[in-house]
């Protein structure tokens, strides 16, 4: 019988109580490993900027703690293919064995477009993977939402096209033709030519910056402000024709391969190459970098594949010997790596690490029992593969080839769970339009692109020490005030060379014209000398006035100008 009063006996024991203490005590509290993140703020002596530094530290420990709490709510996983034996290979399996066992949704989406009037083909897609673009070779270009089998452009340019990428968003895409990059919207309709990019072979996008970047045959890296319409750096690679372009989704860094077989990395605040590296024997044919930013893959025509750990710039694998040259390579949302080499396409998992038994290898080598045999495989008879691409939220791998599209079915290749506050593969016209406005207000500036994004909002230690006095600030005003008296910070007057050619006047084209200062005055008033002695100059020389010829008004003027 339930006792409805208060317990009074004393050898009853609370047995509800004890359980919870038990179960607290198998409880083992997760601490996610936080990253050592100071930004000295007991250093500083400044009390406002201490306390935010204090509130900057406070914000990015609770970002950690919240993700690390989500994680157990996350409510898919990925699953690759097992097999059941030691005996059995999962690369043996067929692509027509995996359609006939999937869904029908998920055999459906194993797409196969034959085109084979306008190829090799190059695939791309959008940031949530719902629209893909393709371009051939020949001119042909084309914009679908290819789940609902829906094309929304297709367009005809009767001249080469090397490369297509989709810009903040769907609406706008950019194709690198045989002589200029061209800018179209959503129906297919022209909207800019750039000028600047002269032969692109590369474009990529750069999505928080909004910079579009182009390398080619010019051996020029090019950034173009796609929000403002300015072309923001064009820096010369001196290394001759870019073979390979990517970018790193970590940093923003561009990632070029050239024919020498290194790989430069870029930012457009910098003339010269971050980093150079060499990666191979020959030229760098492609080139990938997996989510996280921190492993890079290549491949070269010397028949070999290099797996970097690009946080300290160390050969992780390095896979010799091919049995062809590898063409193209990209890396998975879960680190799925992908080659493609004439007309086979070749995937390793777990490649991404450390250690003997992660290196990849096609067949025994050796004898090992641990070696990291191919995960999948497929041949394209007769073919040959153009571009390799994984559909962002699904296990699928795009090919474009010389006959047109093939979409492969790679379980656990996708990415199962989604921000949909940051990419939503099911978002709205309406959430499209508010994420493009809330992307373009929280646009970075292209000067905050460093290899190591960590130091944004930091304090530099050596700040006290390079701070100068101000005795050396009255002597770099002195200098300036000098050098103001002088023109020496203005070009100087040259009466001899044409106008168009002035470098008055070009200096005039540079500066904003909308800004008037001092020193703009003092140009204004030079070139209005400059053009006073070119006229007389051509007077002397027509004969209208002699050598010695003196003005006795403009001589009395100028003592008031």
């Amino acid at each position: 019988m339930a006792l409805k009063g208060p317990n009074k006996n004393k050898n009853a024991k609370p047995v509800a109580s004890e359980r919870k203490q038990r179960q607290k005590e198998r409880q083992i509290p997760f601490v996610r490993p936080v990253t050592s993140n100071k930004r000295g703020s007991h250093k500083t002596k400044d009390k406002k900027l201490k306390a935010g530094l204090k509130n900057l530290d406070n914000k990015y420990k609770d970002a950690v703690a919240s993700a690390a709490a989500t994680e157990y709510l996350l409510p898919e996983t990925a699953g690759y293919m097992e097999t059941e034996t030691e005996m059995e290979k999962t690369f043996r399996v067929k692509q027509d064995e995996i359609k006939a066992s999937v869904d029908v949704s998920t055999a459906n989406k194993a797409l196969d477009l034959s085109l084979k009037e306008f190829g090799p083909y190059y695939v791309n897609y959008s940031r949530n993977g719902t629209h893909m673009l393709i371009s051939g070779r020949k001119g042909h270009v084309a914009s679908m939402e290819w789940r609902k089998g829906e094309l929304r452009a297709e367009l005809n340019l009767n001249e080469s096209c090397y490369a297509a990428t989709y810009l903040q968003n769907e609406q706008y895409f950019a194709v690198a033709q045989k002589k200029y990059t061209f800018i179209y919207d959503h129906e297919g309709v022209e909207i800019h030519r750039l000028k600047q990019h002269v032969e692109a072979r590369h474009l990529e996008f750069l999505p928080y910056h909004y910079l579009l970047a182009t390398a080619g045959e010019t051996g020029f890296l090019k950034y173009q402000d796609v929000s403002t319409g300015q072309l923001v750096s064009e820096l010369r690679t001196k290394l001759g024709p870019t073979t390979s372009m990517t970018q790193n989704p970590y940093n923003a860094v561009m990632h070029l391969g050239h024919s020498n077989g290194t790989v430069s990395l870029w930012t457009p605040s910098m003339p010269q190459p971050l980093v150079k590296l060499l990666s191979g024997r020959g030229p760098i044919n492609d080139l990938a970098i997996d989510r996280s930013g921190r492993y890079m893959v290549t491949v070269d025509t010397g028949k070999t594949m290099k797996i970097w750990d690009i946080r300290n710039f160390r050969e992780l694998h390095t896979v010799e010997n091919l049995p062809t040259p590898g063409m193209n390579v990209t890396i998975s949302d879960t680190g799925v790596i992908a080659l493609g080499r004439g007309p086979h396409v070749t995937l390793w998992k777990d490649a991404l690490r450390e250690g003997k038994a992660s290196k990849p290898c096609f067949g025994s080598m050796g004898g090992q029992k641990n070696r990291n045999t191919p995960y999948m495989g497929h041949l394209f008879g007769g073919n040959k593969i153009n571009n390799l691409k994984f559909v962002p939220f699904e296990d699928m791998l795009s090919v474009g080839h010389e006959t047109g599209i093939t979409n492969l079915i790679i379980p656990g290749a996708g990415e199962a769970n989604y921000d949909a506050l940051e990419i939503n593969p099911y978002e709205t016209a309406k959430q499209r339009q508010e994420q493009e406005v809330r992307t373009l207000l929280n646009k970075l500036p292209s000067d905050t692109i460093t290899l190591d994004p960590t130091v944004l909002g930091t304090v530099s230690k050596d700040t006290s020490s390079i701070r100068i006095d101000a005795k050396q600030l009255q002597q770099i005003t002195l200098e300036k005030e000098n050098a103001a008296k002088k023109n020496e910070d203005i070009p100087e007057v040259k009466a001899e060379v044409k106008g168009k050619n002035s470098g008055l006047r070009s200096f005039l084209r540079k500066k904003t014209a909308n800004v008037i200062d001092e020193r703009k005055l003092r140009v204004q008033k030079q070139l209005t000398k400059e053009k006073d002695e070119r006229k007389r100059n051509n007077m002397i020389k027509s004969g209208e006035i002699s050598a010695d010829h003196k003005d006795l008004v403009d001589e009395a003027l100028g003592r008031f100008s």
